[in-house]
């Protein structure tokens, strides 16, 4: 066997999220590759919180439902996920509190005589995993001490005890293999604008981008980045174009109904034409509806957000590494051709953990944009052939930088003149000519699975896993759009040959992807659609599509 699965559940404020992290990065230091899915409900403290992760020895961006462990700090883990075992798995739970087969460890007992803190009892568990998985111990000691600094010798001691508290059960072998760093998507997203030179980001917390936020926020001093949370979206929005007014390559954070509050802003940047990246997280909706779990139910708000007409890049990645070279690849492209990119992302991708294989992503760094190279006076929207006027940013000592969200001629002064507001929207849209052209360079459609297949699964974001695991199995073609806006139809078609039956996988009612490739021509078969919040497992993908298929 060289694939696992480990589930660990408790209540919220128990640490469920970080211990998974521990174990992933445990297991990665044997050598396997990671994926970790996350799900809590929407409460500070109590309900139930678990997290799958999995290990194999090949790339892997999707959970299991079936567990080989089950790590339980409460009766209602096993309870809830007494479905997911069989005979094999290893049931280790904390005995204060659950009652089960399998082996209890008494984790308050000792956490009291260690004279540690209640969050400690996850800590103790990981131990008891440690043993039971046949994990050396000082492979154990080294991956806390660098994953739990805060009162590591309290830690450790807790762990050590869990460790000697049960019997080896299962044992993974440690692999030959490089060992990958580990990230979510918003940490992968964070180091990619990070690399395309991002200076400011400004954002207010909303799930599933808060943690990226977060991660900028602890990362600012080492960077010398500005992070910067404001009262409301509303200000995030206007905040950021101010940034990049001044020259700042800026990016902003948010989900769903933040979005919506930033629409009117993102209208201003089209007319004002001010680059900015937006990271668009989405959850369920509409309205507050399940803040936090999955969906891709905001692509066609995202496609015609803002009124008027204006282009603007949408890029929809969907692992870790297509995360850190798109969101490079947006920035860069948001600045030559200011105009807005968004970062299109679904909780699964934004929250969930992954091995980080730095040998994948194309290197992409900080790219120039057009610069104006003086003649005065300075025209901030200059006629061009591209669309792009020649960009500076103030202080430019003896000219006017103005930007204007009115109409405006070629010096940024209001006008309502018929022929000059039809050359105005004229020269907006000519931009997105010249951004098609240079996405189709940049292979915007990734193929995965048997590629002579003539048999498709059509899918988005971070379906990109299930879909090439289940694909690989059947035999299937795999065909993942990176962008979607302006939509590289050369590529796709280029993608599609031979292929006579496509079927969509989407997490939305209504096929939304589906929906854009049709408008463009193309026939979709089929469709295999998730919208309860939750992501697709492999063996439910494999089900569904097998029932297609047959």
């Amino acid at each position: 066997m060289n694939d696992y699965s480990i589930l660990i559940g408790g209540k919220a404020g128990e640490g469920i999220n970080k211990a998974g992290s521990v174990i992933a990065r445990i297991l990665s230091h044997l050598g396997y590759f990671q994926y970790m899915y996350y799900d809590y409900p929407s409460l500070i403290r109590g309900g139930h919180n678990f997290a799958i992760v999995r290990a194999s020895t090949r790339r892997i961006g999707t959970h299991r439902n079936a567990i080989d462990f089950l790590l339980a700090l409460d009766q209602n883990t096993v309870d809830t996920h007494r479905w997911r075992c069989d005979a094999e798995t290893v049931v280790l739970f904390n005995a204060n509190k659950v009652e089960a087969e399998g082996m209890g460890i008494p984790i308050e007992d000792i956490v009291d005589e260690e004279g540690g803190s209640s969050v400690m009892v996850n800590t103790g568990l990981i131990g008891a995993f440690g043993r039971a998985a046949g994990i050396p111990w000082d492979t154990m000691e080294a991956v806390l001490t660098l994953e739990i600094p805060k009162k590591i010798e309290t830690n450790l001691r807790i762990a050590r005890r869990g460790y000697d508290t049960v019997e080896e059960q299962n044992p993974i072998p440690p692999q030959e293999k490089t060992t990958h760093p580990i990230l979510t998507g918003n940490e992968a997203i964070g180091l990619g604008l990070l690399e395309a030179g991002l200076e400011a980001y400004v954002a207010y917390p909303m799930t599933p981008s808060s943690s990226l936020l977060h991660f900028l926020a602890g990362s600012a001093g080492d960077f010398g980045i500005k992070v910067i949370h404001p009262e409301n979206e509303i200000a995030v929005m206007l905040m950021a174009q101010g940034c990049a007014y001044a020259g700042a390559r800026t990016a902003v954070g948010t989900s769903g109904g933040g979005f919506c509050l930033m629409s009117e802003g993102l209208s201003m940047a089209g007319m004002t034409e001010v680059p900015v990246v937006i990271v668009m997280g989405q959850r369920g909706g509409p309205s507050t509806g399940i803040p936090t779990y999955t969906a891709q139910g905001d692509l066609h708000f995202i496609l015609n957000a803002g009124q008027g007409e204006f282009p603007r890049f949408v890029i929809s990645p969907g692992n870790a590494e297509q995360a850190y070279e798109w969101s490079a690849r947006a920035l860069n492209l948001s600045w030559k051709y200011q105009a807005p990119s968004f970062i299109l992302v679904d909780k699964t991708l934004a929250e969930g953990t992954y091995s980080f294989d730095r040998e994948i992503p194309e290197p992409v760094g900080r790219e120039g944009e057009p610069r104006w190279e003086g003649g005065s006076p300075y025209h901030r929207y200059a006629d061009t052939e591209s669309g792009v006027s020649p960009l500076a940013t103030v202080p430019l000592g003896g000219e006017v930088i103005k930007v204007n969200s009115y109409h405006h001629d070629e010096h940024g002064t209001t006008i309502e003149d018929p022929v000059l507001v039809a050359w105005l929207n004229e020269k907006h849209m000519r931009k997105e000519e010249a951004m098609l052209d240079q996405i189709e360079t940049l292979s915007p459609v990734v193929t995965a699975g048997k590629r002579s297949a003539e048999t498709a699964l059509l899918c988005w974001g971070s379906n990109i896993g299930v879909c090439t695991e289940v694909a690989e199995e059947a035999g299937l073609r795999v065909i993942q759009p990176l962008v979607l806006s302006p939509f590289p139809v050369q590529a796709f078609n280029a993608a599609l040959e031979d292929v006579t039956t496509l079927v969509a996988v989407e997490d939305n009612l209504t096929g939304q992807l589906t929906r854009l490739v049709e408008g463009l021509g193309c026939c979709v078969d089929d469709a295999i659609l998730r919208y309860d919040g939750r992501p697709f497992s492999l063996e439910e993908l494999r089900e569904h599509v097998e029932e297609v298929i047959a």
